[in-house]
């Protein structure tokens, strides 16, 4: 799979490189290495070592207009798709090593489906701010060296990727809702296949290890 760099310009449709808030930044990166680095994968979607930063007042008023934000993170250690899924914001991500994120176009799901052929994989440096736009799909990040994981901040609006709401559902979307602003599209193998998320993903399920 042709891995691109987020300076390429196929990145353009999916997000834009942030730049401009070096101090936030900076204090993020400082702060994300006190977070665990599981084996596998792991997500809080509010870490209090990151909401406690002067950065988050920043990443609000710059990145989200001055919305109620939450800083978490996702962390481990990961190749494999698995799964999409989408908000209705964009989300900002940035990593204390490189990091890979696969990525589709929400306009590319044709009746609750998406064929993983579409998904592309982008690389993005440690040290720099993406913004993934709300239309854009995705999910875990993957690694660039085993060895190393990845540490990511995730920035959402509060409350995103928190407990999925109690609702009667009444539009084909509502199927894919699986937690508070959170549309999933999962793919036949994965975990949350089994646990009953939305069977979204037609296709292999693209596994990157061997384009490291």
């Amino acid at each position: 799979m042709t891995i691109y760099p987020v300076t390429d310009p196929a990145f353009k449709p999916y997000g834009r490189i942030v730049t401009g808030l070096d101090a936030a930044v900076a204090e993020i990166l400082e702060t994300l290495p006190r977070t665990p680095l599981p084996d596998a994968t792991g997500y809080v979607p509010e870490e209090p070592l990151l909401q406690e930063l002067p950065a988050m007042a920043e990443i609000s008023e710059h990145c989200f207009g001055g919305m109620p934000v939450q800083l978490g993170w996702c962390n481990g250690h990961n190749t494999k798709l698995n799964c999409l899924e989408y908000h209705r914001d964009s989300e900002f991500n940035l990593g204390t090593e490189d990091f890979i994120l696969l990525l589709a176009k929400q306009d590319e799901i044709v009746d609750g489906v998406l064929d993983t052929a579409n998904v592309k994989a982008f690389r993005v440096p440690a040290g720099t701010l993406v913004e993934v736009y709300a239309t854009t799909l995705h999910y875990a990040p993957c690694h660039t060296d085993p060895a190393k994981g990845f540490r990511v901040l995730v920035a959402l609006p509060a409350g995103t990727n928190t407990d999925k709401p109690a609702i009667t559902p009444k539009t084909p979307e509502d199927e894919r809702l699986w937690a508070c602003n959170k549309w999933l599209l999962a793919h036949p193998e994965s975990d949350e296949a089994a646990q009953g998320a939305h069977i979204g993903l037609r296709g292999e399920n693209i596994d990157i290890a061997n384009d490291l």
